[in-house]
């Protein structure tokens, strides 16, 4: 129930199996059963959609361009080995981290890939340790699954044996607000506006609005949060988007209620011009 709990029981364990490699040929069972012009990813036209009317997507998908992803994520070693996640920037004009989720959230890129690839590279020096480092980013997707896989009702508040039980407000105008970014704090709408348009935020990013939508300033209920994330995140995850929730309300896992983001000041840590929000 705690993430440093976890890490000494995954340490302890054999270490995983290397990755499967790329099959060759369909398992016998599927031959003569799957045929190619009747399972291909359906067009944005079959869809029903414009295509010229969708914004270029930054992150596309597939395991071709994830594994294109993971070498250039781990070309710089030093980086990699120096990389703590509350040392990047939450609003930076682009990425300051690998955005590999999306890709391990669909199954484009193997875990078990980037588990040992990254223990290569951390094997050449010292390096940053869980959870800070990226090897504790795997860990923190691990200790969800975890606690997720054991928890019933793990995405709710009512009837979830970890989850604090709050009386939150409801309010529609506040929630509508929030998810598109008009609420009138320029970090917090950026933020919202980024993941409406392209699918992804950062994940501290992701704190400062959970919390300015929770327990920080419109005391909405972090299960109309997870909803919203569900729908926009590119690698929305269901374990660990409803962990989050719960951490970020601290509803479970992190109970200091009144250590929030400030809306203002936390987001001119790291730009202090507000060229994000411009």
């Amino acid at each position: 129930m705690t993430y440093q709990k976890l890490v000494s029981v995954l340490e302890s364990l054999p270490k995983p199996k290397p990755a499967d490699d790329a099959p060759t040929s369909l398992p016998r069972e599927c031959q003569g059963i799957l045929h190619p012009d009747e399972h291909l990813v359906p067009t944005m036209k079959e869809m029903g959609l414009d295509e010229s009317s969708i914004p270029l997507c930054k992150f596309p998908g597939g395991e071709t361009e994830a594994l294109k992803r993971l070498e250039k994520s781990l070309a710089n070693k030093e980086w990699v080995r120096k990389f703590e996640k509350p040392n990047t920037a939450p609003n930076s004009l682009e990425p300051s981290t690998t955005v590999l989720s999306p890709y391990l959230k669909f199954g484009c890129l193997s875990v078990r890939l980037f588990y040992h690839e990254l223990k290569k590279i951390l094997a050449t020096g010292p390096h940053a340790k869980p959870p800070v480092s990226l090897l504790g980013q795997i860990y923190w997707r691990e200790f969800y699954y975890v606690v997720g896989s054991d928890t019933p009702n793990f995405d709710k508040m009512k009837g979830n044996k970890i989850c604090c039980q709050v009386d939150w407000d409801t309010n529609e105008k506040y929630l509508e607000a929030w998810s598109h970014g008009k609420t009138g704090y320029p970090f917090i709408d950026a933020i919202m506006r980024q993941l409406r348009l392209e699918g992804w935020i950062h994940h501290l990013a992701r704190h400062a609005v959970a919390c300015f939508l929770t327990r920080g300033d419109l005391y909405l209920s972090w299960e109309e949060g997870q909803s919203v994330f569900e729908e926009l995140l590119l690698d929305a995850d269901w374990a660990m988007n409803a962990g989050n929730w719960m951490w970020l309300s601290a509803s479970a896992f992190f109970h200091q209620f009144f250590r929030v983001y400030s809306p203002v000041a936390f987001g001119k840590k790291t730009d202090k011009f507000g060229e994000y929000i411009k």
